[in-house]
């Protein structure tokens, strides 16, 4: 082999050339067949290893082959046989530079190197695609594993590069390396404390993608679409996108929605403000007058009946209205809602359902409606929340109830005349 590479040279010292041009010439010649050469295989090699594996994936029944060819996994592999090549041809034509071979090894060195990271890169981008394809993978912040292997890789290769160049050990490299833990520390703190998070919330299951978050210091409620080392990014049911670092989820307080829509009802919880002065004692014609209403027909019989009987038992004066037991609009409205709301079809009654009178406030007595709608769909549910409220407003004139409302200067002026 070593003879044939010296044929050109003899060629152009025949032709009259001196040795020193006829070396430069020579190797000219030798880099060009040598480069056409190294096409031509990596031509081949692309040609044979990509469209057999493209066949291959196309047969098999696995998914992960499909990957592999979509994150360009056989084109990067393809890439090891022109450089293995190049790095046999080398000393055959740089025969005559022996300082230029030792350049332009090292130089492919590096680029095998950089190949093997990109296979590695294209091997966890095809693991990651493949995981999210697998229903009990889906949630997993993958991605941020998958980032740590690569900037370690990354770190590993820049050390053997560097140590190809210069010509020091691999673990020299290391033990200098530990000497600087500290400062590399500082540098990949963000890098560090996110992959510590993504760890335990993985661990804890405290987020997946998929799950509607609300996180008020950083504006964020919608979904999250994607955990990776850095940073977790919500899109906003606005559809705008938050990014949020990971460490966050584990430093500071967040609301995850991931167990009502996991459980049998979704959350009403909403109440209503009361007028003070409007509440008072019931009248026996008042009561007569509420029997009428269906839902609470069955309830005023056998609450007036206990009344009854526990005022002429204890000789209560009834003249004032104050004495003994009575019945109120508010208590009684109070249970109007309550057997609505437990009779309402978009109401889970396996879940609680309570209305309940909250303390009072310088707006009135709020009436609280605490249920579970069936439907936990944001439009249905806000559908079924107008729809109670809309007959529970509607319904507080009929129990001499009035609502609490700011007054506007329209009602001063009807007031006075004006």
């Amino acid at each position: 082999m070593i003879h044939y590479t010296h044929l050109v040279y003899d060629y152009f010292i025949t032709l009259g050339f001196n040795s020193a041009v006829s070396e430069k010439l020579n190797l000219a010649v030798l880099l060009v067949v040598s480069f056409v050469a190294l096409l031509m295989v990596e031509y081949i090699a692309r040609i044979i290893l990509i469209q057999s594996f493209s066949q291959f994936a196309k047969n098999s029944k696995t998914k992960f082959d499909d990957i592999l060819v979509l994150n360009k996994a056989p084109k990067n592999i393809a890439h090891l046989l022109p450089i293995y090549a190049s790095l046999q041809l080398t000393p055959y034509v740089f025969i005559d530079f022996p300082h230029i071979e030792i350049v332009a090894q090292k130089i492919l060195q590096i680029f095998c190197v950089i190949i093997i990271l990109w296979i590695a890169r294209s091997l966890l981008n095809s693991f990651k695609d493949y995981s999210q394809s697998l229903s009990h993978l889906r949630d997993k912040p993958i991605n941020s594993y998958v980032q740590v292997f690569m900037i370690f890789a990354w770190i590993t290769g820049l050390m053997i590069a560097y140590g190809l160049v210069t010509g020091t050990s691999i673990g020299t490299l290391f033990t200098i390396l530990g000497a600087a833990s500290a400062v590399i520390i500082l540098i990949f703190k963000d890098t560090i404390l996110g992959f510590v998070a993504s760890i335990q919330v993985s661990i804890n299951d405290m987020v997946r993608i998929g799950d509607w978050i609300t996180f008020d210091k950083y504006g964020a409620d919608g979904d999250v679409i994607e955990i990776n080392l850095a940073t977790v990014k919500v899109q906003n049911f606005d559809k705008t996108i938050t990014t949020i670092p990971t460490y966050a989820l584990i430093s500071d307080s967040f609301k995850n929605w991931r167990g009502m829509e996991d459980s049998e009802g979704r959350r009403i919880k909403r109440a209503i403000l009361i007028k003070q002065t409007s509440i008072r004692y019931l009248s026996e014609e008042a009561v007569e007058r509420l029997k009428e209403i269906h839902l609470i027909h069955d309830y005023l019989e056998h609450r007036q009946k206990d009344i009854s009987h526990y005022n002429v038992e204890h000789k209560i004066n009834k003249s004032i209205p104050i004495n003994g037991r009575n019945l109120t609009n508010i208590g009684v409205f109070r249970k109007y809602i309550d057997t609505y709301v437990a009779n309402h079809s978009a109401i889970n009654t396996n879940m609680t359902v309570m209305v309940r009178q909250l303390a009072p406030t310088s707006e009135g007595i709020p009436l609280e409606i605490y249920a579970f709608c069936k439907d936990k769909r944001g439009k249905n549910y806000e559908y079924v929340i107008a729809d109670i409220f809309d007959h529970v407003l509607a319904a507080v004139p009929y129990f001499e109830l009035e609502l609490f409302e700011l007054l506007d200067g329209g009602y001063f002026k009807k007031s006075q005349g004006l």
